[in-house]
């Protein structure tokens, strides 16, 4: 189970937009990530560079955790907003939850819920 602290810590780092950096400082070494129901990507290395890759097709990032938190155990579920910049100046928000299992005070396994609508092209 995350302390207050580490769990407020690891909301700050996301919310600076240094999203690389929460996952290899807040991530266990076999951490995984799923999408949607999707293959989990499977290693703090591997989610790293996925998120490296993410961030370099982007301009700017903002990231808002919507408040509360809800926390159960080991269990956490974090309401984000994320307004994307592209590289051509187009700005996208996309809304999530994300599903986290902690052990101890770092993130073993996280999957994301949200609308691909989301992504959709807007006239």
């Amino acid at each position: 189970m995350p302390s207050a602290a580490t769990l407020q810590a690891f909301i700050a780092a996301v919310e600076s937009g240094a999203h690389a950096q929460a996952i290899e400082d807040y991530y266990t070494e076999g951490a995984t990530m799923r999408e949607n129901q999707g293959e989990p990507r499977r290693g703090r290395d591997v989610l790293v560079a996925h998120e490296k890759a993410v961030l370099a097709r982007t301009a700017k990032v903002v990231s808002e955790c919507v408040q509360p938190v809800f926390v159960n155990g080991d269990h956490v579920v974090i309401r984000w907003i994320f307004t994307f910049t592209g590289l051509d100046g187009s700005t996208r928000r996309m809304e999530e939850l994300a599903w986290q299992r902690w052990e101890g005070e770092r993130i073993a396994q996280e999957e994301f819920f949200y609308d691909p609508a989301q992504f959709a092209p807007r006239p």
